[in-house]
C-alpha cells in the first residue's frame, strides 16, 4: 500500500511544474483577452448605434439599399456578415449557411473565454492541493521554512487561477450579449430578404 501511495505522491508532485507553467500561460492569455476585449468594445461602440438606427427604419423595400449605408472602414464581424447576407439576397439556402457560419465564428471567439473560465479554477485548485502535501510534511518535521514556501505557492496558484477564470467569465458574459444582439439583427435582415 505504501508503494502505491508513494507512486501517487510522485505523480502529483511531478504535476506541480506543468500546472504552474499552464497557470502562467493562462494569466498571460487573460491579459491578452482583456486587450482584445477592449478593442472589440471600441469597434462595437462605433458601429452598433449606426446599425441599430439603420435597422430600425428598415423594411422589405429598403433592405436592398442597406449595404450602401453600412460603414466601409474597419467593418466589424456583423457588418461583414450583413454585407454577405445582402449579396446572397436571392439565395435562401446561402443566407441560412451564412447565419450558421456566424454562429461558428461566435463560438470560436468565445472559446478563449470559456477555456479560461473552466481551466483557471481547475489549475488553481491543483496548484493549491499539490504543495499542501509537502507543506504538511514540513509542519510535521518542524521545517517551517519549507512549509511557508509551499503555502505561498499554494495561495499564489489559487489567486492566478481565479483571476484567469474571472477574466474569462466576464468577457464571456459580455460577448454573449453582443453576439445575441448581432445574431438577432442578422436574422431580422434575412427575414426581410425572404419577404421581398
Amino acid at each position: 500500500m505504501n508503494y502505491i501511495s508513494d507512486i501517487l505522491y510522485w505523480i502529483s508532485t511531478g504535476l506541480l511544474v506543468p500546472v504552474i507553467v499552464l497557470l502562467i500561460f493562462f494569466f498571460g492569455r487573460s491579459l491578452l483577452l482583456i486587450g482584445n476585449f477592449f478593442g472589440q468594445y471600441l469597434s462595437i461602440r462605433r458601429t452598433a448605434s449606426l446599425i441599430s438606427k439603420e435597422l430600425d427604419s428598415l423594411d422589405s423595400e429598403t433592405v436592398l439599399t442597406l449595404a450602401e449605408r453600412l460603414p466601409k472602414k474597419n467593418p466589424s464581424v456583423v457588418v461583414t456578415y450583413l454585407n454577405r447576407l445582402l449579396e446572397a439576397k436571392d439565395n435562401a439556402a446561402m443566407r441560412q449557411r451564412l447565419l450558421a457560419d456566424f454562429e461558428v465564428e461566435i463560438d470560436k471567439d468565445l472559446s478563449s473565454s470559456k477555456i479560461l473560465c473552466k481551466m483557471g479554477p481547475m489549475l488553481g485548485l491543483m496548484g493549491t492541493l499539490i504543495p499542501m502535501g509537502p507543506a504538511l510534511v514540513g509542519l510535521s518535521t518542524g521545517d517551517i521554512a519549507s512549509m511557508a514556501y509551499n503555502m505561498q505557492v499554494a495561495f499564489a496558484t489559487t489567486v492566478v487561477g481565479l483571476f484567469a477564470a474571472a477574466v474569462g467569465f466576464i468577457t464571456q458574459q459580455v460577448k454573449q450579449r453582443w453576439y445575441f444582439k448581432d445574431m438577432a439583427n442578422l436574422e431580422f435582415v434575412s427575414e426581410l430578404l425572404n419577404e421581398k
